[in-house]
């Protein structure tokens, strides 16, 4: 078989050094190199890749040795990752909505949250409705791309500041085959045609800049100006939630994500705007995440 051999029982020895290790041995060598709550189960995640497998091949055949070419492979990725480098970047790769998405460090890495947003707008577009509907500040595509698929009579406008994220945006929706999407490079609703929008998305920055979770875990890695907004985290919203305002026809929706701390003072520039039907919701993890409202 590729990759690996049948012989086993070898004494563990160094990642790099050693090139007859098992799955078995590799792995747990690398959770004590990574020594974190965690670290199995990112060393199956990074060895899996590496081996391309599913991770239950490595419960399936934890005696199988291999080669030494993709142990020096997975001894560099656990070398990265624990220097806290996110496994979204050392696979290049991060599912959702069930869109293995490409990410680089030019994106914010997609998050689970994120999925709540999509599942809220989805509730409220008609299933055969040729609706129009933008994602500002696309990043990877995440949402714009989950809802092109889910809503393919749609058209979707995605846009982003950044040409690197746009980039690969572009890239991942050519992957998937979804040509209702365009991409425009350009800030939140300024890169909007004057065009009337039945739905505004958002997962803008929204971190507050003192805030000491980013120079910690992977936040220290991704695109900062994806993650931060100004001393309260709510700069971006307070310029995206009156453009919205202006670029939805009467019923539209804007729907977006926030901290789980501004849901409250996000309705209430909602309310500034003149939006109705103002509504907070919870993520998976019961947190404040999204709140939306109708032109």
């Amino acid at each position: 078989m590729h990759g690996y051999t049948e012989r086993g029982g070898h004494d563990p020895g160094n990642v790099l050094n050693n090139p007859v290790l098992t799955i078995a041995a590799l792995l747990a060598q690398a959770a004590g190199i990574l020594g974190t709550d965690a670290a199995r189960l990112e060393a199956e995640i990074l060895l899996a890749a590496c081996l391309d497998k599913p991770r239950s091949h490595l419960y399936a055949w934890p005696e199988r040795e291999v080669e030494a070419q993709l142990q020096e492979r997975f001894a560099a990725l656990i070398s990265r990752r624990a220097l806290g480098e996110p496994i979204a970047y050392l696979l290049g790769q991060r599912e959702f909505w069930s869109l293995p998405l490409t990410v680089t460090p030019q994106t914010l890495i997609p998050r689970p949250e994120t999925e709540t947003l999509v599942a809220l707008a989805l509730e409220k577009m008609p299933q055969e409705a040729p609706l129009r509907i933008a994602d500002l500040g696309t990043g990877t595509g995440a949402i714009a791309l989950a809802i092109a698929r889910e809503r393919p009579r749609s058209k979707v406008i995605a846009t982003d500041i950044s040409p690197a994220a746009l980039s690969v945006a572009k890239n991942n929706a050519a992957r998937f085959g979804l040509d209702n999407v365009r991409f425009v490079c350009g800030s939140w609703c300024r890169a909007l045609s004057v065009d009337a929008f039945d739905f505004i998305l958002s997962n803008p920055p929204y971190v507050a800049e003192s805030d000491p979770h980013l120079r910690e875990g992977d936040l220290r890695f991704e695109p900062r100006k994806a993650l931060a907004a100004g001393p309260e985290g709510l700069d971006e919203l307070r310029q995206l939630i009156p453009g919205a305002h202006d670029r939805l026809r009467t019923d539209g929706w804007l729907i977006v994500e926030h901290g789980y701390d501004q849901g409250e003072r996000v309705m209430q520039l909602m309310r500034t705007q003149g939006f109705l039907e103002i509504s907070d919701h919870a993520d998976t993890a019961g947190l404040s995440r999204v709140t939306m409202g109708r032109r």
